[in-house]
C-alpha cells in the first residue's frame, strides 16, 4: 500500500520527511495542505492531526504525526542510518537535529509570529527581524556544536544524518528570510555535500512547489 504524505511544500518540517522517504526508496503520495489558506485548521485535517501541523505520514497501516517522530520511525523501521551506533555519538546528532527542530523552528513558525508581534507582523521589517535574529542565532549554534568535532563530510560522519535532515530544510528558510551565513563556513561545507545527495534533491520545495 503506498504512502501518503500530508504536507506544505514551503514546511520544513516537511521537508525533513520527504527527504527521509526519498531515503528510504518509500513510494509515497503527497496531499498538499495549503497552509497559507489555513486548511491545517480545516476539520478534516485536524481529525487527521488534532495539532493541526503538518506534516502527516499514513504508512505502515499507521498515523504519524511530529516530523522527528516520524524521521525516528523510518529510521528504525527502514534501518536509515540517521543515527550512529554509539549513544555518545547519536546523542551528539540529537542536540545537533534539536537546536534547530526544537529551539528554532517553533519559534519561526507563522502562526506563533503571528501571535507574539500581534499587528505588528505586518510589517515585513518587523517579521524580518524576527526570522532573522532566531534563526542567525540557531545556525550559530550548530555551527559552534559542529566545531567541537573534527570536520566531516555531513553534519556526522559520511553519511546524512538526522541533523543533515534538520540542517538543510533550515539552510532553506534561511534563504527566504534573507539571513546570511557566508561566516559559518562548517555549515557552508556540509551543505555542499547535502545539496548533492539525490534524496535531498528530490525533496527539495521548489520540486514540490504547486
Amino acid at each position: 500500500m503506498t504512502a501518503v504524505l500530508f504536507d506544505y511544500w514551503r514546511s520544513s518540517a516537511s521537508y525533513r520527511v520527504r527527504i527521509a522517504l526519498h531515503l528510504a526508496e518509500i513510494t509515497f503520495d503527497r496531499v498538499p495542505v495549503d497552509l497559507r489558506a489555513g486548511e491545517q485548521t480545516s476539520p478534516e485535517h485536524l481529525s487527521r492531526n488534532p495539532q493541526g501541523f503538518v506534516p502527516v505520514l499514513e504508512i505502515d497501516g499507521l498515523r504519524l504525526t511530529q516530523s522527528l517522530a516520524i524521521l525516528e520511525y523510518l529510521n528504525e523501521s527502514r534501518h536509515l542510518g540517521l543515527l550512529p551506533p554509539t549513544a555518545s555519538d547519536a546523542a551528539h546528532v540529537r542536540a545537533l537535529a534539536y537546536s534547530l527542530a526544537v529551539d528554532v523552528h517553533p519559534i519561526c513558525n507563522l502562526s506563533v509570529v503571528k501571535r507574539a508581534l500581534g499587528a505588528a507582523q505586518s510589517d515585513p521589517m518587523i517579521a524580518q527581524e524576527w526570522m532573522s535574529h532566531f534563526i542567525r542565532r540557531g545556525l550559530e549554534t550548530f555551527e559552534t556544536l559542529l566545531n567541537q568535532r573534527e570536520p566531516t563530510r555531513y553534519s556526522h560522519g559520511d553519511t546524512l544524518s538526522l541533523a543533515d535532515l534538520c540542517l538543510v530544510p533550515q539552510l532553506y528558510n534561511a534563504r527566504r528570510w534573507h539571513v546570511n551565513f557566508d561566516d559559518l563556513p562548517h555549515i557552508r561545507d556540509v551543505e555542499a555535500v547535502c545539496i548533492k545527495h539525490p534524496s535531498i534533491r528530490a525533496a527539495h520545495p521548489e520540486m514540490c512547489r504547486p
